[in-house]
């Protein structure tokens, strides 16, 4: 059986591009000091909105070939007529560009997560960061020039910072708040709704009703009325935790009455009879005989359940209450769109970020598509 629904994903191409491209943004950000060829706070000299490096093969001196190389550019003047702002570049200095070239040092594979300190009426909510692991201490990246050109493929931002650099450290939260959501919320869901259907009678009542009342609590103004009140101090990672529990506190809902609603079914089923008479616990018969035959509708809701918990990021990072300057969200990096001037003269600033949320949008459905018609029943009966 499980080498029939994965061949029929294999089969099912839109899936299968869908997964792949996924597998690749997944790893490019997990290795993002690796992968990208800058700092994404580093800033440079001279260097505020430069267009995408141009790279030539010719040394624009000599005319001689000597690969692919760029050379370091500056602001100019603004031209007064067009609002463009002029560069200066100084052809005396090739940069070549080379792969695995040593750069700024970082820590690779550093991990903190954020924890709630304390609550408190006074002082609120507090935060802390806990370092689990340190990480190793590199200088290596992917990619990058040796010299002083610096290759900007998707230019620079306002503060002369790398754009795809901030785009390859942003995608770590705007890829990664979609699976601690469900993480958070599944289980949740799937707990509730097992013991909500198994039990039914008054338990199941109260339970749905509570269910319901989170429904009716509309979800985005809540985001933005609790992202409005906390505190400026709080760092990204510390806003990251609090936007994933805020999304998951009303996340889980929907998930739990699909799952009672398939429980009631399930427990009139002969297998969870049986271990009723041979003295099954009821959690033991929930978690062991009930839960997992729900698994096929689970995955293929996780699978298109965090597109929302992206978009949701995004528009929280847009409207300047998720991820603030200057750490890096595509949300908040797309919120330039907001200004028409750069939205006009600058788009290499827009349309990345644009690019990769509805990218990521659609392989997820993509593939949620495909693995709801490769783990539906009826065609693993055929």
């Amino acid at each position: 059986m499980a080498s029939t629904w994965w061949n029929k994903l294999k089969q099912n191409s839109l899936a299968r591009f869908g997964a792949t491209v996924l597998i690749i943004f997944y790893l490019t950000v997990a290795f993002a000091e690796l992968t990208a060829p800058y700092d994404p706070y580093e800033q440079q000299f001279n260097g505020s909105l430069l267009p995408p490096t141009t790279v030539y093969w010719r040394d624009q001196t000599s005319k001689k070939f000597i690969g692919p190389h760029v050379y370091p550019i500056s602001q100019g003047p603004v031209d007064i007529d067009t609002g463009e702002r002029m560069t200066a570049t100084d052809f005396s200095q090739p940069s070549p560009i080379r792969l695995w070239v040593k750069g700024a040092k970082y820590q690779l594979f550093q991990l903190k997560i954020p924890f709630v300190k304390s609550i408190s009426f006074e002082d609120s909510m507090q935060l802390q960061e806990v370092q689990l692991f340190k990480g190793i201490t590199f200088d290596r990246h992917l990619f990058g020039t040796v010299g002083e050109g610096k290759w900007n493929i998707l230019g620079t931002d306002e503060s002369a910072r790398d754009q795809l650099s901030r785009l390859i450290h942003g995608g770590r939260i705007s890829l990664s708040i979609g699976l601690v959501g469900i993480l958070i919320t599944f289980p949740l869901g799937l707990l509730i709704g097992g013991i909500s259907g198994y039990f039914g009678g008054t338990l199941d009542m109260v339970i749905m009703r509570f269910v319901e009342m989170i429904m009716s609590i509309p979800g985005f103004f809540l985001l933005v009325t609790l992202a409005a009140v906390l505190p400026a101090e709080l760092s990204s990672s510390q806003r990251f935790l609090l936007i994933v529990l805020i999304l998951s506190f009303i996340g889980w809902t929907g998930l739990a009455r699909i799952i009672r609603g398939e429980v009631l079914s399930l427990k009139e089923r002969t297998f969870v009879q049986a271990s009723q008479s041979m003295g099954g616990r009821s959690l033991h018969i929930i978690l062991r005989h009930i839960l997992p035959q729900t698994a096929t509708y689970v995955i293929i809701s996780a699978t298109l359940a965090i597109p929302g918990y992206i978009l949701s990021e995004s528009a929280l990072s847009f409207i300047g209450l998720g991820i603030q300057q200057p750490d890096a969200s595509w949300g908040n990096m797309l919120s330039a769109a907001t200004n028409a001037s750069i939205l006009v003269l600058h788009p290499w600033l827009i349309w990345p970020p644009a690019a990769l949320i509805v990218i990521t949008v659609l392989c997820f459905n993509l593939l949620g598509d495909g693995l709801r018609d490769a783990l539906d029943p009826r065609s693993l009966e055929e």
